[in-house]
Order: structure tokens, then C-alpha cells, then sequence
């Protein structure tokens, strides 16, 4: 595994640090108060050829892979953990499981436009009463005639106020159980579809988290992406994609913590000198950098494991399990060294400890991801390096 960036990924981080500099960071702190969605700005990043690095240069992707993805968001998330968010809600959850799983036909249909960021897509999975049990859910799906008829009703979905095209799974064989789910591609202007209002989140704010309700929507049969009761396969092997790729927003946010605890640690002054020179502060940033540049490890070497084989879940689960809780860890820990001023939002590491929590519920809680590491282990009888 080679942890060198190439020149054509460093060319992009430097693309995507410029535009979240330029374009981001001014209405990074509107997003955050008013729950505020820019979508000129998305559409700018769009634009910029930069929302769909794994899909195929015919339908308006970059085809640069994974690795690619992890880079950008992890440099939106040093500026907006939300943004980078919806980001990887759009081009990962939505744009890679379409360009993995869809027919040709239903790649020409959806992905231009969500390349381009005319469209917002999200991918509906949880309901209110399956969040962990993913496949324990009870929307439904039955053929009449040349449609399917989808009812039920979706919870937690990020970018479901704004996205035009959803993903949305449906049991199509109740007697199946999690084995008789299919995945389908709705459009959300469709009628029938109602959305609730957005949620009022702790973090990640301005990255528009709502519900979706289905009542007797007709969804075309050509709409049903992949086979029929196979959607266990296409949630699983999303899952561990999405879990490799929105690690790095963990990542984007723990450096960006680091560095402001840092800038902090090296000017204020207490006792006739620098803050940075107290033994209790070294050691908080001595151990900022350390599990820090262990996150970055594990992010990219997830990454690397995931292009190489998609069905790998141990990799996945441990990078962001660890990423995940770090980045709140080292976000509180800027707080503790900016003292009073990191509680003040002015001084912005308050709201990466806010946004940093989410990494540690969605996508599979971190119990969750501990549960798909032992039982990967047990089941293999030995550690991956014995």
C-alpha cells in the first residue's frame, strides 16, 4: 500500500482546499446556525468535476476511485464536516451504488445530472423502527402492472429535503424476511412522496437530514436497480464503502482540530509564558498528532482493502470505527486547550466536536462496527496477520 499521494491527487486535494477556502468557509458558519443548505455552492463543486470521483468520464464523472473520494472529503470536513456530509451522502451513498449496481440504461437515465449536481440524491435505508436491524424494515413493494407500488416510510436520510433522486429499499417478498428486500431508484417529485420537515440536528447542520413517506407510489418496473429480493447485497456492500469513504470526514475534522488547538497552544499566554510549553498541554497535543496520523493510516488503508476487494467489512468498520471516536475525542480535547474560548462558537472547535459525534452513530453505530470486527474474527478463527 502506497500512502504517497500521486501528483494527480495531489492537484485535487489542492483544488478542493481552494475551493473550501474560497467557496466554503463563508458560509460555513450560516450553515451551522441557520441549518442553512448552499446550493450554489454544491453546484459550483459540481462543476468543478469533483462529485463523482469513482464514476466513469462518459456519464460525467472523473473515474479516479475511491482513494480519490476519501481526499475530498476529507478536505470539505476541515471546513464543513456538513458539507462534506452531504457530499458523500451524494456521491457515495447515491452515485457509487447506482454506477455499481444499476443497468446501463438506468446509469444513463440518473447519473449526468447527479454528476453535475443539477440533482441531489440520498439513499433511504433506515426507518423509525430499524436503525441498527438495517433490513428489519417494513416499507414494501409489490408489482401491478407495469409498476411497483411502494409504501412505507424512511427516517435519518441525509439530504432527503433536497435530493431529487433517491434510493430507496423495500421488502418485495415479506416472507423473506432481510432476504426478500429490493433496491429501487425514485424519483422524489413522484406522486404519493411527502417529506417531513428537516431535522433540528446537534451537528452536521446545514447537511438537511429529514423523512420520507411512500404512499402507493408507482415506481416503474425498469426502476428496480439490480435483482429482485437481492438488496441485502447491494445495503452490504454499500455499507462498507460508505463506512471506508465518510472515515475521512473523521479524519478532515481531527486535523483540523489539532491544528487550531495547536495555533491556540503556540499564542495565548498564561503565567508569563505560551500555553504550548505546559507539560498537561503537551501531552494532549502529542497524543492529538499520534491518533490523528493513526486515523489517516487506517482511512487510507481501508480505502486501499475496499478497492481491492468490495465485500472486505472488516477493514471499513475498523477505520471508521477508530476515526470516528478520535475525532470527537481530539475535537474535545482543542476545546479543553482553548479553555473558555473553545466553548464560544467564534472560535469554531466547539462545533467540530458537535459535528464529530455523528461519525460515531450513522453508518452503523460504533457498537455496531465492533460486533462486524469480532464476528469477522471469530468466524476466521485467527487475526488477518497470523
Amino acid at each position: 500500500m502506497n500512502l504517497q499521494f500521486t501528483e494527480e491527487e495531489l492537484l485535487i486535494q489542492e483544488t478542493v482546499r481552494q475551493f473550501a477556502e474560497n467557496s466554503l468557509d463563508p458560509v460555513a458558519e450560516k450553515m451551522d446556525k441557520e441549518d442553512y443548505w448552499p446550493n450554489d455552492v454544491f453546484k459550483e463543486f459540481g462543476e468543478l468535476g469533483l462529485l463523482a470521483p469513482t464514476i466513469d468520464e462518459k456519464y460525467g464523472g472523473s473515474g479516479l476511485g475511491y482513494r480519490v473520494q476519501a481526499i475530498i472529503l476529507e478536505e470539505l470536513a476541515k471546513i464543513s464536516p456538513a458539507f462534506a456530509l452531504s457530499v458523500g451522502a451524494h456521491s457515495n451513498l447515491t452515485l457509487d451504488n447506482i454506477n455499481r449496481n444499476a443497468t446501463e440504461s438506468q446509469k444513463q437515465r440518473f447519473l449526468p445530472k447527479l454528476c453535475s449536481g443539477e440533482w441531489v440524491g440520498s439513499l433511504a435505508l433506515t426507518e423509525p423502527g430499524s436503525g441498527s436491524d438495517a433490513l428489519g424494515m417494513n416499507s414494501t413493494a409489490r408489482i401491478e402492472g407495469d409498476y411497483y407500488i411502494l409504501n412505507g416510510s424512511k427516517t435519518f436520510i441525509t439530504n432527503a429535503p433536497l435530493a431529487k433522486i433517491a434510493i430507496v429499499y423495500a421488502k418485495t417478498d415479506p416472507n423473506l424476511g432481510s432476504k426478500g428486500v429490493s433496491a429501487f431508484l425514485v424519483d422524489l417529485d413522484s406522486e404519493g412522496v411527502s417529506r417531513g420537515k428537516a431535522m433540528d440536528k446537534m451537528g452536521m447542520r446545514g447537511s438537511k437530514t429529514g423523512e420520507l413517506f411512500f404512499d402507493n407510489v408507482r415506481v416503474p418496473l425498469e426502476n428496480l436497480m439490480g435483482v429482485v429480493n437481492h438488496g441485502h447485497k447491494v445495503v452490504m456492500s454499500g455499507l462498507s464503502a460508505e463506512r471506508a469513504v465518510l472515515a475521512a470526514i473523521s479524519l478532515g475534522i481531527s486535523e483540523q482540530a489539532s491544528k487550531l488547538a495547536l495555533k491556540y497552544a503556540l499564542e495565548r499566554n498564561q503565567f508569563g509564558q505560551k500555553i504550548a510549553d505546559f507539560q498537561m498541554i503537551k501531552e494532549k497535543l502529542a497524543n492529538m498528532f499520534v491518533e490523528t496520523q493513526a486515523s489517516k493510516l487506517l482511512v487510507y488503508w481501508a480505502i486501499n482493502e475496499l478497492e481491492l476487494n468490495h465485500s472486505n467489512n472488516i477493514a471499513p468498520a475498523s477505520s471508521i470505527l477508530y476515526a470516528a471516536e478520535k475525532s470527537t475525542q481530539t475535537s474535545l480535547q482543542a476545546v479543553q486547550i482553548l479553555g473558555g474560548y473553545g466553548y464560544m462558537r467564534e472560535y469554531k472547535v466547539e462545533k467540530l466536536a458537535r459535528d464529530a459525534k455523528l461519525l460515531e452513530i450513522g453508518a452503523g453505530t460504533s457498537e455496531i462496527r465492533r460486533l462486524i470486527i469480532a464476528n469477522r474474527l471469530i468466524r476466521d478463527g485467527k487475526y488477518p496477520w497470523d
